[in-house]
Parts: structure tokens; sequence; C-alpha cells
């Protein structure tokens, strides 16, 4: 059968099937296209809003005195320098906490549990530690360490919130030392050098760009935790430094002054907002700028 007998059975093209498809597929591309800009725009439209009555509730109540004095009853002038240093106390502890043992797992998981049951066991802990609520982290410190030695304090809160740290670091650290080429690794043994020894001056050191950005990350979202702290520290009115007793904290004091009936503590409430949120965002600009240096 020649070449042109073979050509002349093939099926024809029909133009109008094909016109009418095309249009179909153009009427369903631009369908999608409205819809996704729709829900773009009811998403932007709702954070703006957060945003603007965030920040103009916020800076209209934002002034020397709140990061001065302490909290006061109402109608005091008070501030909110304890909630302040409280959480920075035991955001900070809880970090330095949580980012040790997160970066150890984390290494564990990369190095030397690949393919092996009791990694894969880690992992699905880490990573159910990782999307649990908070409050239940706070219930669990509430009843292993609030309970047991008689009441709240400093230390319990420092505890939930490196709980919450903890699958943060060993999710980034894993990934990033897994991101590293074996070859990295395989010219380092070559070279007569232990494995810990690899993993210390050679990984960690090119993945450190990844793995501080998961800490900065794991910061600002314990930075804002309220349920956490409510079980563990719970708060306190008066001006303490003291872990052993309850301390005040940010997110604690805006839960409490937000639901109360005086205008001077709604409005220390919108001004603990805004602190917190510009806290937070710095420490994302800083981790993308990091994550985006170490590319």
């Amino acid at each position: 059968m020649s070449a042109t007998t073979i050509g002349s059975q093939a099926p024809s093209k029909n133009l109008q099937v094909a016109a009418a498809l095309g249009r179909s597929r153009k009427r369903a591309d631009a369908t999608v296209r409205l819809l996704g800009l729709i829900a773009t725009l009811i998403g932007l439209f709702f954070l703006a809003s957060i945003l603007f009555t965030l920040f103009y509730r916020g800076f209209a109540a934002l002034n020397g005195t709140v990061f001065t004095e302490v909290t006061k009853p109402p109608g005091s002038n008070g501030g909110l320098l304890n909630p302040i240093v409280g959480s920075l106390i035991q955001t900070f502890l809880g970090t330095a906490i949580g980012t040790p043992i997160g970066l150890l797992v984390g290494t564990y998981l990369a190095e030397y549990a690949q393919g092996s049951r009791l990694g894969g066991l880690v992992r699905f802990v880490s990573d159910i530690l990782l999307s649990a609520p908070s409050i239940l982290i706070g219930l669990f410190v509430y009843s292993a360490l609030v309970v047991p030695f008689g009441g709240f304090s400093g230390w319990a809160g420092c505890v939930a919130l490196a709980i919450l740290v903890i699958p943060i670091v060993v999710r980034t650290t894993e990934d990033m030392l897994s991101l590293l080429p074996n070859t990295l690794r395989e010219s380092v043994i070559a070279l007569g050098a232990p494995k810990w020894k690899m993993i210390v001056t050679v990984c960690w050191r090119a993945a450190i760009s990844g793995i501080v950005t998961g800490i900065l990350l794991a910061i600002a979202r314990v930075a804002g935790e309220t349920a956490p702290l409510l079980f563990t520290s719970l708060g306190n009115l008066n001006w303490s430094v003291n872990l052993s007793q309850p301390m005040s904290s940010l997110p604690v004091t805006i839960y409490n002054y937000a639901g109360s009936a005086f205008q001077d503590w709604i409005a220390l409430a919108w001004a603990g907002a805004l602190i917190i949120t510009l806290g937070v965002l710095g420490l994302n600009i800083v981790a993308r700028g990091l994550l985006r240096g170490g590319k």
C-alpha cells in the first residue's frame, strides 16, 4: 500500500468541531480565571480590612506609656511593659529549649534514619505535633507541670512554647539537609572525616540559612500564641520576672483586655495586637531575606 493511499484513509479534520472545542476551552478558561480573580479580591479585601482596622486602632493607642508603664487598673493610664517583657522572656526561653531538640531530631531524620521504621515513627509524631491545636499542648503541659507542681508558672509557659517550636525546627532542618547533594557528604567522608564532624562542619554550615529561617518562623508562630499560656503561665497584672510564679504575656493580656468593658484596656489591647503584628512581620521579612540569600 502506498503512502498516498495511507494518507487518503486518515480521518479528515472537522473545522467546525475544532472551532467549537476551541470556543468551549476559551469559555472554561475565562470562567476559571474570573472565579480565581474574584476569590483573590475577596481574600485581599478581608485582609486589607483587618490590617486597616489594626493599624488605625493600634497606632491611635500607641504611645510612650505603653512601653514604660506596667498594667494597671482601668483609668490609671497603665501600659504593657510587663506583658512585653514576659512575652520576650517566655518566647526566648521556649525557643532556646525547643531549637536544639528540633535541630538534633531533624538531623537524625535526614542523616541517620532514612528508610528506617524508627525514623518514620519520629517523622509521623513530629507531623502530628506540627498540626496539633496549640490548646492541646497547653492542656498537656497543664497536666504534666502545672498540676503536679502546684501552680501556674513562667517555666510551664516556656515548656509549652518549646513543644510548639520543636516540630517546626524538625521539619525545616530535615528538609534543608535533605536538599544537600550526597556528593558533598561523600567528598568529606573521602577525606577521612567522621560522619558527625561532616554533619556539624559541612552540612549544618551549608544549610544554615534555611535552618535559621525555620527558627525565625517558629518564633513568629509562638510569639502570638494565647491558648497554651492560658493553661501554663496564666498571666500576672503585676511586674514579675520570676519564672516560678505566674508571668504576664502579651497575647494573654490582649485576650483579657479585648473583652473588657473599659475603653482604655481595649485601646491597650489594640496597641498590643499591633506590636505583635509588627514583630511577626519583621521576623517573616528577615526569614525571607535569609532564605533568598541562601539560594
